[in-house]
Parts: C-alpha cells; structure tokens; sequence
C-alpha cells in the first residue's frame, strides 16, 4: 500500500494525537530480509516511553519504536461507504443485542453487563456504550465479581474499524491482561436486493424454532436458556426449508425485524445440499417478511475465517461494517 507516494516524508503526529486514526510509515529492521518500509493505518491507542500502539480495523494491536518513524500523519476517522445503508456503530451495536437479548442483564454506568448461563459469548459479555461511570480498573473488577458469581468467564465485547469504535478499550484491555478470543464482522446491505434474489418457494416461516428447525441447529443440546435467547428481539421469525422423509430440514434461517433493520442468523444447510441455492432462497423469503414489516436495510455477522459466507453475502450486496471482538479475563 502506497500511502506516501509522492512529497517529502515527515513525521506529522505528537502524542497529542492519541485517540485519532493515523496512518504511520516504519523502517523496518535492515537485518530481516523483505521490504524496507511498513505502513500501518489504525487509531493511535497510546505513545508512551518511545513506543507507539496502534490498532488496526481488524483489532490487531502494533507497537511500533517512535525510532522507526519515517512518516506519520492524521487521517480521517473512517473511510466514507460507497454502498449500502449509512450506520453508526452505537445504532448497530444496540440493534444487534436486542435481536440477541440474554436473560439476565444489569447496568454498570453506561455498560450492559449481560448473562445467559453461558450461551454464546454474545449473550454473556459486557456492552461497553460510553463511561462504565467509575475508573476503567475498578470497573473491569466489578466485571469479573458479576460474572464470577454466575460461574461465567467475564468477557467483554468492544468493536474496531469505524467511527465511534473502541480501539482505546481494545489497547488497555490488552494492558491489562485481558485476552481477545474471537473475531468477527458486522456486515450491512440493503434489503430489497436480498429479497430480489429468490421467490423463496417452499420456505416455512414460523415464529418459533420447533423441533425441525432445531435438528439442523449447529448448536446442539439447546436448553431452555437457549430457547429464550434465540426467541427474542422486537419481531423475530424462523424460516425452514423441510427435507426429505420428515429428516432434519434441509436449510434454515433466522430474521429479527428491528424498525428499519432486518438482522440475518443461524442460516445453515445440510453439508449434503450445500451450493444449490438454498442458503440465498431462505434469506429472500425472510427479506420479502422484512420487508412487508417495513424494514429496508439488513445486518449480519460473519466470522474472519469463514469464506465460504463472505462470498456467499458478498455476492448479495453485503459489506463489512466493522469487527467485533471478546475479551476475556485471565
């Protein structure tokens, strides 16, 4: 990536610029064979005693020797989306969790401390929102008290690569000790293009996830906790494609409607059936329900490593938003 392709190089951030998205070109050690610069482009999480800590959109943390420098400078705080519905992160982040509410939650400032007897780390993290209301330490130990006495690991969950996302958090959570395990991606399109791929034929919409659509759940053993998690959000539906000889259904789905939003989950295929259209075919018909309840964007989450969804929502109009990731305590 050529971010200082022509003028002379300079060094234009201060310590000053902590908090601000910059992009930074390093010297790299002349004893290591490759190429001689490095460029990153990340939010500034600290500079101190000669080291600067960027994170990068992905949540990738580099700590960079303010030696290294051969160029430096601000730049904007997100790149403008050239597609697809305008979002902030709080209004997805908030979207997201009351499509996935857990059973049990509590506030702590402007944090959302959330239980579900451990179903998903979705369910069973803090939602940092805003100012936890008393310092960052003292609040991560209430957080470790909360979750510890449900048996739960305490995790939280914090977001990288747009506007208002929290790469500070992500650098002192590591400060601290805290641990990232997982990584994914929100990711945002328009609905009516979903809905337009497919008439949906032969797809069951149910406002419940019975039995059937549980036998192709990836998430086996469902308990009660489970049920209760997967069945709220303002206007939640399940859709079924049933298979043969009343066996496990050959695709299903999940939609929940949240006023302009439609959020996509739990769209799985028998392996056997894979590649013929059936994942595009429920999330049409749960589109065409979307839409007929009023909603005209759509969301949702993939992981980093799954390329076979990133084609699959790539090809339906869908983009990444930003990344989403837990923490978890040692």
């Amino acid at each position: 990536m050529e971010i200082y392709g022509t003028g002379r190089l300079e060094v234009r951030i201060t310590a000053a610029d902590v908090g601000k998205r910059v992009s930074v070109r390093r010297l790299n050690d002349p004893a290591v064979p490759g190429e001689k610069f490095t460029d990153t482009v990340g939010v500034l999480a600290s500079w101190d005693d000669g080291v600067l800590l960027i994170t990068r959109k992905s949540g990738e943390t580099v700590h960079i020797p303010e030696t290294s420098l051969v160029a430096g400078k601000v730049v904007p705080a997100a790149p403008a989306r050239r597609r697809g519905p305008a979002a902030t992160y709080e209004e997805l982040a908030r979207v997201a969790t009351r499509a996935w509410r857990p059973v049990e939650s509590e506030r702590l400032g402007e944090w959302e401390l959330r239980a579900a007897s451990g179903f998903t780390r979705r369910a069973n993290s803090v939602l940092p929102l805003g100012d936890p209301g008393m310092p960052l330490e003292a609040a991560l130990d209430v957080v470790r008290r909360w979750y510890g006495d449900r048996g739960l690991p305490a995790y939280v969950q914090t977001a990288t690569g747009a506007e208002g996302t929290q790469e500070l958090l992500c650098a002192e959570l590591e400060r601290l000790g805290w641990v990232r395990e997982v990584s994914a991606e929100m990711w945002i399109g328009s609905l009516a293009p979903v809905a337009d791929l497919d008439e949906g034929a032969g797809v069951v919409l149910s406002r419940e996830a019975d039995e059937a659509w549980l036998a192709r759940y990836q998430r086996k053993g469902v308990s009660e906790v489970a049920l209760k998690v997967l069945g709220s959000g303002p206007s939640v539906w399940f859709a079924t494609v049933p298979g043969a000889a009343g066996g496990a259904p050959a695709a299903i789905g999940r939609c929940v409607v949240d006023g302009r939003w439609a959020g996509f989950a739990a769209v799985e295929v028998d392996p056997a059936l894979r590649r013929r259209g059936l994942a595009t075919r429920v999330m049409a018909a749960l589109a065409r329900q979307a839409l007929d309840e009023g909603a005209s964007a759509a969301w949702l989450q993939v992981e980093t490593e799954n390329a076979g969804a990133r084609e699959l929502y790539a090809g339906m109009g869908f983009a990444a938003h930003h990344a989403y990731h837990h923490y978890r305590a040692l």
